[in-house]
């Protein structure tokens, strides 16, 4: 009897676990909608070519060394060790010997955690659209994939000091989130502001994204696909007790989605007389990043004002990121960086066992690391390969110059745009 109760919870649990790795396998659709919408029509190939390529390659390179150095046997605290396990069938034997330690397949573990990086590296794909070179964006997402990314992940998840220092991060909102930003953030500065955004008068100029519906779409695709990310990180369903926590996980997640995008909209509209809807799908996704460190823990009210401040930080940092001359055109860094600072913060409104000292030290340790890495292997890059694309071919887009093909052959010449 107790063998066959094991095993249903044991099954339930796996199916729920890669479900909920499908959630956010989907997500990627939705970045790549997002980012789509929000880059002009000549440069769309290439945004949905970088989009399905990063993925696979995040999928090929986790598997290959991501995950077993972020849960192999590490070194120390601070080096991951490379383990030859990908992780196979657990036996029922193993599963009751383990005393309620093993709940899904390990094969399910791998495969909720490889979404997760190829989300981590999506986001450095929207900030440096419309002016990187296809190939360098490409073999930069081989070594965050394979290697930037696992390592900060083991200091956290995978046993390492932020977990030891009592670092707290449900689902990522740093581990995920703010690393992905820090890694673009290193890549915009050094590729520069696309031709015509600012004027050497010191003029912002808007440069419009072609297709809002789809960037609606997309934000709406994230949205959805943001309750497996975080309703996954319960990591199980077959209890009352974990039964209960995915439910109040799923209804904090909603509602800091819906208080970051009310709270945007209504910014918006007092900053700038409209109402911005790039900033209202921007304050959603804020509000989605603020609660991602800590969707349990708070009440359902707490949860809708953790998601409203995101909304209205967001706003304030795209604003201020233009200022500073720092061209991100979806606002990526914003949403998932500053963001992300925050909703790493905001934990200590709800966790009682968080500390502040534990969640600097996350923060400080996953920016600088991320950030000093990255910056190394683009400026790598840049000295090898080059990372950015000439004046003509950036003023023709990138479509035809980097893939030879248009989005809307048959609607627009985006040769002419």
């Amino acid at each position: 009897m107790e063998s066959t109760i094991t095993e249903v919870q044991y099954a339930l649990d796996t199916f729920y676990f890669l479900v909920c790795a499908v959630l956010v396998m989907w997500m990627a659709a939705g970045f790549t909608m997002l980012e789509s919408g929000l880059v002009r029509s000549r440069n769309t190939v290439e945004i949905l070519t970088k989009n399905v390529a990063l993925y696979s390659i995040a999928c090929l390179m986790y598997m290959i060394i991501g995950y077993n150095l972020m849960y192999g046997d590490g070194a120390n605290m601070y080096i991951p060790g490379i383990s030859l396990f990908l992780g196979g069938d657990n036996t029922l034997e193993e599963v009751l010997a383990s005393d309620g330690d093993i709940y899904y397949s390990n094969l399910s573990d791998f495969m909720f955690q490889v979404v997760f990086v190829a989300t981590a590296m999506s986001i450095v794909s929207g900030a440096v659209a419309e002016r990187m070179k296809l190939w360098a964006f490409l073999a930069f997402a081989v070594v965050l994939t394979g290697v930037i990314y696992p390592i900060q992940g083991y200091w956290s998840w995978g046993g390492g000091f932020l977990s030891e220092i009592g670092y707290s991060d449900y689902a990522g909102s740093g581990i995920v989130h703010m690393a992905g930003a820090a890694a673009a953030l290193a890549g915009v500065l050094l590729l520069g502001p696309r031709k015509g955004k600012y004027g050497a008068d010191g003029k912002i100029n808007a440069i419009p994204g072609s297709n809002l519906p789809l960037a609606t779409l997309g934000m709406f695709i994230l949205w959805m696909g943001w309750f497996g990310f975080n309703g996954g990180s319960e990591l199980m369903v077959s209890n009352v007790a974990s039964a209960n926590n995915v439910a109040m996980v799923f209804v904090n997640t909603n509602l800091a989605a819906a208080g970051g995008l009310v709270a945007a909209l209504l910014l918006g509209r007092f900053m700038f007389g409209k109402a911005d809807l790039t900033m209202a799908l921007n304050g959603a996704l804020a509000g989605l990043v603020s609660i991602t460190a800590e969707p349990l823990a708070p009440a359902p009210l707490l949860s809708a004002v953790i998601g409203a401040i995101g909304g209205l930080i967001v706003v304030f940092s795209i604003v201020g990121l233009d200022r500073l001359k720092i061209d991100d055109p979806v606002g990526a860094i914003s949403v998932h960086g500053v963001v992300g600072v925050w909703g790493i913060l905001a934990v200590l409104l709800s966790n009682g066992d968080a500390t502040l000292v534990g969640q600097l030290a996350g923060i400080a340790a996953i920016f600088v690391f991320v950030f000093v890495s990255s910056l190394i292997v683009w400026a790598i890059l840049k000295a090898v390969v080059g990372i950015r694309v000439g004046e003509e071919e950036e003023f023709s887009g990138l479509d035809m110059g980097e893939c030879g093909m248009e989005a809307y052959p048959e609607f627009v010449s985006t040769r002419a745009d």
